[in-house]
C-alpha cells in the first residue's frame, strides 16, 4: 500500500510579528510614496526657477511691491539703475569654478535715496582690495540687471562660521549687518539682494552671473531605497512563511 505524502507545513507567523511587519511594511510604502511627492514638487520648483530667470527682467520696484506683499522673490529677473557706492562694498568669502575669493556686494544707491545690496560677481582671493581692480570700480550712473535674492532670516547652521565685520569677511549674507557695518540705516536699504548677470566688468573684475542654484533632487535614490526596502520585507517574510518546519516528514 502506498503512502500518501502529508502536505510540508509551513511556519505560523505570531499574530504579533505579523502585525509589526505589515505596519513596518506599511511605514516603508508610505515613505516611499512621500519621496515621490516630493520629487514631483521639486520638479515643479526646478522649473518655475527657470522659468524665472529666463524671463525678462522687470523693474526694481515690481519686486519690492511683491517682497512687500509676502510674495516669493527668489531668482526672478530685476533690473536697477543707480550708482555704485564703491567705499561701502562687503566681501563674501566663497569659491567660483574651484577658486577661492569674494563675491563683491556694492550698495547702489538708487534715485530715491535707498540703497540695494548688489552682489556684483566674483574676484579671486588675491583681488580683494579695490585697489586691486581699480578699473571694475565703477562710477557714474549705472544699470544692473540680475536676480533677486531674499535676505536671508539668520546664521544657516551652526557650522557657519561667524562673520569677521572688522576684517570685512562674511561667511553668510546677513544684509542687516552688512548695512549697519557700512553705516547704512536699514529703513534705507532694499530688504533683498541682487546677483548681477554676467555682463563684463573693465579688466575682468568682478566675473558676474555667479548665481548657483543649489537644490539636491535625490528624491527618486530615495523612493527606490525604501520600495526596495519594502520589497525585501516582503522576500524575507515569503521564504520564512514558505520553507519547512524543522522535522517535517520527509
Amino acid at each position: 500500500m502506498t503512502d500518501i505524502e502529508s502536505p510540508v507545513p509551513r511556519r505560523k507567523l505570531p499574530v504579533f510579528t505579523g502585525a509589526a511587519v505589515l505596519i513596518a511594511f506599511a511605514i516603508l510604502i508610505s515613505l516611499g510614496t512621500w519621496q515621490v511627492e516630493r520629487l514631483h514638487w521639486k520638479e515643479g520648483l526646478l522649473a518655475d526657477i527657470a522659468e524665472r530667470r529666463a524671463s525678462a527682467p522687470v523693474p526694481l520696484a515690481d519686486i519690492e511691491t511683491m517682497a512687500a506683499q509676502g510674495g516669493d522673490i527668489e531668482y526672478r529677473a530685476v533690473t536697477a539703475t543707480g550708482r555704485y557706492i564703491n567705499n561701502k562694498e562687503r566681501h563674501f568669502f566663497a569659491t567660483w569654478h574651484g577658486q577661492t575669493g569674494y563675491y563683491i556686494y556694492t550698495p547702489l544707491q538708487l534715485a530715491n535715496g535707498r540703497y540695494l545690496f548688489v552682489n556684483r560677481g566674483f574676484v579671486p582671493y588675491e583681488n580683494k582690495e579695490p585697489e586691486m581692480r581699480m578699473q571694475g570700480q565703477l562710477t557714474g550712473q549705472q544699470t544692473v540687471t540680475g536676480l533677486a535674492r531674499a535676505k536671508l532670516p539668520g546664521k544657516p547652521s551652526s557650522l557657519v562660521p561667524d562673520n569677521d565685520v572688522a576684517k570685512n569677511i562674511f561667511y553668510w549674507k546677513d544684509l542687516d549687518v552688512m548695512a549697519s557695518s557700512v553705516d547704512l540705516n536699514k529703513a534705507d536699504v532694499v530688504p533683498f539682494f541682487v546677483d548681477a548677470d554676467s555682463t563684463p566688468n573693465p579688466a575682468g573684475f568682478p566675473i558676474g552671473g555667479v548665481t548657483q542654484v543649489d537644490l539636491p533632487n535625490d528624491h527618486l535614490q530615495y523612493a527606490f531605497t525604501w520600495y526596495g526596502l519594502a520589497a525585501v520585507l516582503v522576500v524575507v517574510v515569503a521564504i520564512s512563511w514558505f520553507r519547512p518546519r524543522k522535522g517535517a516528514a520527509q
